[in-house]
C-alpha cells in the first residue's frame, strides 16, 4: 500500500469516526426526546386513570346504595312473609305422647291446673317434663 491510499483511509476513518460520533449525539438526543415522551404519557395515563376511578368509585357508591336499599327492602318484605308463615304454622295441638298422658291421669285435658300437672308427669324425667310443658305452653293449655 502506498502513502496515498493510508492517507486516503485514514480520512475516511477519520470521517467515519466523526459520523459514529454524531450518530452517538444523534441517539442519545433521541432517547432523552423518547424518555420525556414516555414521561408525559405516564403522567396523562395516571390523570385519565385517577378521573376513570374517581366516576367508577362515584357511579360503584350510587349503585351500591342503591342495591343495598332494595337489599334492605327484600329482606324486610321476606322477614314478614316469614313472620306471618311461622304465625299460620304454629303448632295447636298437642303431640300424642302428651295427649295420652293427659288422658290417663286427668279429666280435664284443655285447662290444666300446676298442681295436677305435676303429679301427671312425675314418671318422666326432668328433661321430658320441661319438653311437655313446654308443648303445652305453645299449645296454649298452661299459662
Amino acid at each position: 500500500m502506498n502513502k496515498e491510499t493510508v492517507e486516503q483511509l485514514t480520512a475516511t476513518a477519520e470521517r467515519l469516526a466523526g459520523a459514529a460520533e454524531a450518530l452517538n449525539r444523534v441517539l442519545d438526543r433521541l432517547d432523552a426526546q423518547q424518555e420525556a415522551l414516555n414521561a408525559k404519557v405516564d403522567r396523562i395515563v395516571a390523570a385519565v386513570e385517577d378521573q376513570r376511578n374517581d366516576a367508577v368509585r362515584t357511579d360503584d357508591a350510587a349503585s351500591g346504595v342503591t342495591a343495598l336499599q332494595s337489599r334492605v327492602t327484600e329482606l324486610e318484605k321476606a322477614n314478614q312473609e316469614l313472620k306471618a308463615q311461622s304465625a299460620r304454622m304454629a303448632r295447636k295441638t298437642l303431640p300424642p305422647l302428651v295427649t295420652a298422658l293427659l288422658g290417663k291421669n286427668s279429666d280435664n285435658a284443655d285447662q290444666m291446673d300446676s298442681a295436677a300437672l305435676d303429679k301427671t308427669l312425675q314418671t318422666l324425667s326432668v328433661e321430658q317434663r320441661i319438653a311437655v310443658k313446654a308443648e303445652m305452653a305453645r299449645a296454649g293449655i298452661i299459662k
